[in-house]
């Protein structure tokens, strides 16, 4: 007997297979992919869909508050990226004009370090705005550029005049540059509004009109009205502190330069040496109690000062006691462990 053919078997089709993949929905990989104007591709060659209706923003009694939080926000970081910029190019500049001093300054040399600081004066004019009141500590990290100025200001104080500098007195020299400042910028914006004469476009009157003579009134003249102060900015005394902690080092490397061409101590005559002085310096450092604050950099600072001083008494003591075996130039290794340092 022939035997009956076996049913077909029904396809069973998944409802899905059908429907085209929508990667946007990231069912088969993860992401769109966008064309170059930002706009979503479709990989089914379908007409794009329409876009979706833009959901209004909810407003209700906090949102003016978090608006008002977004753009504080927003300022506090614009002004905080101003003040690292130009932090950057007076520390710059500072540091220049460190290098460049010496005790008799030639004239070109004198020159180059007042070109620095009428620009570093520029510089502080910008800053001013952005660091009144309590912005002048909320952004102290910002401004470490005070710290390189105050060092080559009291460095240049002390190889005029073997003195230290006062904190009053370099706060007001910072205080006169920003309002030097302030004028040059004046003065430029003043330049830039005021147009040129130019006698070949004189205005010529109308026919209707009648030339001003000698006759008649004149308009009252307008009552100037008094100029605002500009915006001064201050050193703090962790400005003038580490300042002086890093002019520890400068100090140092002088001593070793001056006494290898000259052959002597730096310092007055029959009086007192750079020994003497940096002596007296560190000592004040280390009588003064412990700072509130960041005390980690504080020590720091403490430490590199130390070793300056160090430093400075040892080549104070091989130019007393074996002076005349060195030769002209001579100059010791500072950079050699200290006898004794273990035990301490």
């Amino acid at each position: 007997m022939d035997e009956a053919p076996a049913p077909k078997r029904a396809k069973i089709v998944s409802p899905d297979i059908a429907k085209p993949i929508d990667n946007s929905i990231g069912n088969t990989m993860s992401g769109f992919k966008r064309d170059r104007h930002g706009n979503e591709k479709r990989f089914n060659n379908g007409p794009r869909p329409a876009p979706k209706p833009k959901v209004a923003v909810v407003r209700n009694a906090y949102t003016p508050m978090f608006e008002q939080l977004r753009n504080e926000l927003d300022a506090h970081h614009d002004r905080r990226d101003r003040l690292g910029k130009v932090s950057r190019d007076v520390t710059g500049l500072s540091k220049k004009i460190v290098r460049t001093i010496n005790p008799d300054l030639p004239p070109q040399i004198q020159a180059e370090v007042d070109s620095r600081l009428v620009e570093i004066s520029k510089l502080l004019a910008t800053m001013a705005p952005d660091v009144q009141g309590i912005n002048r500590y909320r952004y102290s990290r910002s401004l470490m550029c005070l710290e390189e100025l105050a060092e080559a200001l009291t460095f240049a104080h002390y190889l005029k005049t073997q003195t230290l500098l006062k904190p009053d007195e370099l706060s007001a020299f910072v205080e006169e540059l920003t309002r030097k400042g302030a004028a040059v910028s004046e003065e430029k914006d003043k330049d830039k509004d005021e147009p040129m004469p130019d006698a070949g476009n004189t205005p010529v009157p109308a026919s209707g009109e009648q030339e001003t003579t000698e006759n008649d009134p004149e308009p009252a003249e307008k009552e100037e009205q008094p100029k605002p102060e500009p915006l001064i900015m201050s050193t703090t005394e962790d400005d003038y502190f580490y300042g002086v902690f890093d002019l520890s080092g400068e100090m140092m490397r002088f001593a070793t330069t001056s006494t290898a061409l000259t052959g002597k101590m730096a310092g007055a005559e029959d009086e007192r040496t750079i020994v003497e002085d940096m002596h007296e310096l560190g000592s004040f450092f280390e009588m003064l109690p412990g700072k509130a604050g960041d005390r980690k950099q504080w020590e720091k600072k403490l430490d590199v000062m130390r070793q300056s001083v160090r430093k400075v008494e040892r080549l104070g003591y091989d130019r007393k006691i074996r002076g005349s075996e060195r030769p002209q130039g001579w100059v010791p290794d500072l950079t050699a462990d200290q006898p004794g340092e273990d035990e301490e």
